[in-house]
């Protein structure tokens, strides 16, 4: 794998752990290790993308794997954009400052959704922020540009803790049709699961509503009840259900006529796992209408991947709203 962004005078090849024993086998067995380097083939069409590189952030989030890390993915290996006046550390010896550069990380791939996220808000300037973060993700894509799934550096199968909902699509979210508008509440209420009393809350929130008290019983598993555009179920035996609920806000353009619309769900669910939306069909009738639906998971084996990855997705014909979720046998033990 060509890691040239590390310096791009430099090519450096990453091999798997269990090529590399092999390797290190073979040089240990003999006093001359031969290597031979075969002849390079070009690609005439395109390159595989997108990929996730080895340094992306992956998932589960330490904090609470409530909630799925990522987001979502972006552009982030050897972009070439702007690059600060004056910086001689960025040019050769004897060589003026330039004013692109090539760079890869986390910094690169920001841009690319803080741009499409102001220009969502220029769109829709009543749009909040995590109405925002809904448009990118529920349109996100999940296949290369040859159609088949997204893969990791090493070439594997990537899962939504490496990609979250997927790759940004620029003009996608700009039509998400519905959209998850995670709310005041539903902010406060993280707090109150995650184990801060109703005064810490208080103290760590000015706009706390009158009356305002956290939920008896809270618990972290309750999480999963806010009204996220993904879902991540943690602490699953299989021995019971967990169910948790949604809410979508159709936004649909009026210039398409989608305000009277039926969107219904189709679930991607893994082998073992019993995934029901209830209901199936939802009707909405004008710009605005918010609608709930339940997700119930259940297990149909007795023995249970340590993690299951799959997706609901609703679809009225026009818009496609793509949900990832992850069901986790795994204790969230970040202690409290």
């Amino acid at each position: 794998m060509d890691l040239s962004f590390i310096d791009p005078s430099f090519l450096v090849t990453i091999i798997k752990p269990e090529d590399g024993l092999q390797i290190m086998s073979y040089i240990n067995s003999t006093r001359e290790p031969i290597a031979t380097i075969m002849p390079t083939r070009s690609r005439t069409r395109h390159k595989l993308a997108p990929s996730i590189p080895s340094f992306s952030s992956r998932g589960p989030y330490f904090l609470t794997i409530s909630l799925l890390k990522p987001d979502i993915v972006a552009p982030g290996v050897n972009i070439l954009a702007s690059w600060m006046i004056g910086d001689l550390n960025a040019a050769p010896e004897g060589k003026p400052p330039p004013l692109v550069n090539i760079e890869s990380g986390t910094s690169m791939a920001c841009p690319h959704v803080s741009g499409i996220a102001a220009r969502l808000k220029c769109e829709n300037l009543s749009w909040s922020p995590a109405t925002i973060r809904s448009a990118i993700m529920t349109t996100a894509v999940q296949m290369t540009n040859t159609g088949t799934h997204i893969t990791t550096e090493t070439g594997d199968k990537a899962t939504p803790y490496d990609f979250g909902a997927g790759q940004v699509t620029i003009f996608g979210s700009s039509s998400p049709g519905l959209v998850y508008e995670t709310n005041y509440m539903d902010y406060l209420n993280f707090l109150c699961y995650f184990g801060f009393t109703t005064d810490q809350v208080r103290k760590i929130s000015n706009r706390i509503p009158e009356g305002f008290a956290c939920p008896e019983q809270s618990s972290k598993e309750d999480i999963s009840n806010i009204n996220y555009p993904s879902i991540s179920i943690w602490n699953f035996n299989g021995e019971e259900s967990r169910r948790v609920i949604r809410t979508v806000t159709n936004v649909a353009s009026r210039l398409v006529g989608e305000a009277n619309t039926v969107y219904t769900v189709s679930i991607d669910a893994p082998k073992g796992l019993l995934v029901r939306v209830i209901p199936r069909r939802l009707h909405f009738r004008k710009i605005g209408d918010k609608l709930s639906y339940k997700v119930i998971f259940s297990s149909t084996t007795s023995t249970l991947k340590e993690d299951s990855f799959g997706s609901i997705t609703w679809s009225n014909g026009i818009y496609r709203v793509h949900s990832p979720f992850v069901v986790t046998s795994k204790a969230d033990d970040i202690e409290d």
